[in-house]
């Protein structure tokens, strides 16, 4: 994102170097991403705060309605099901580059992220040690996943389907939202994983099944790199 702004910056891998998450405490932010200019920083992908913290201009596209992003959600976690189970067992330790971070994690991580929504919309908070969970004992295989990821994709569909499923608001360790901005980073988060699904299966010479393309991700604000 910054590169494409033509913003000079300085990445840091944090995991690298974990003494940079002091820099971050200084701005009570619990975890990246996030970027910091001077005194000031923006926690998560946010490429408005982001570009209103640098002077860039930014054109935001019209947010999806929170019923569409409700079928995009389901479209993801289909698409992921189907892609996960394509991962070779001997493969399911791979890292993401860069990241200590295997696509064991990252597929159980996409449902998790998922199930989030419903979670947090019902016991009103989202606590950050959510999106740090590990795949459980018994899911510890590409099926176990594909099974948990339809679990969580029917509790899902039961919930969207209720009146109150896109009211009202929510607090975040990021700090509060209204359900229908929550709701967007829920689907986007699982959409720019799907991604990395994918770019996992093609460093593994696997071709991905019925993958889905560009435009299925359309009108979400993701970055434009994979990882």
């Amino acid at each position: 994102m910054l590169s494409s702004w033509g913003i000079t910056f300085e990445a840091i891998d944090t995991e690298a170097q974990p003494e940079a998450m002091k820099d971050l405490a200084r701005f009570l932010i619990p975890r990246v991403p996030a970027v910091i200019a001077g005194d000031r920083a923006v926690h998560g992908w946010n490429p408005k705060g982001v570009a209103e913290l640098l002077g860039v201009a930014y054109n935001e596209d019209e947010p999806l309605s929170p019923e569409a992003l409700a079928r995009r959600l389901d479209k993801y976690l289909v698409a992921a099901r189907r892609a996960v189970i394509q991962i070779p067992e001997e493969h399911l330790g791979m890292k993401t580059p860069g990241r200590d971070r295997t696509v064991h994690q990252v597929g159980y991580h996409i449902f998790r992220v998922a199930l989030s929504y419903r979670d947090t919309m019902e016991q009103g908070y989202l606590p950050e040690e959510w999106f740090g969970e590990n795949p459980p004992a018994g899911i510890d295989d590409a099926a176990a996943i594909a099974d948990y990821g339809e679990t969580v994709r029917n509790r899902l569909a039961e919930w969207l389907e209720r009146d109150e499923a896109y009211e009202g608001e929510v607090n975040t360790y990021y700090g509060p939202q209204t359900a229908p901005a929550f709701l967007e980073r829920t689907v986007w988060h699982v959409a720019q994983h799907l991604r990395q699904i994918y770019a996992f299966l093609n460093i593994m010479d696997v071709i991905p099944e019925n993958p889905l393309t560009e435009e299925d991700f359309a009108g979400l604000p993701l970055p434009k790199n994979v990882w």
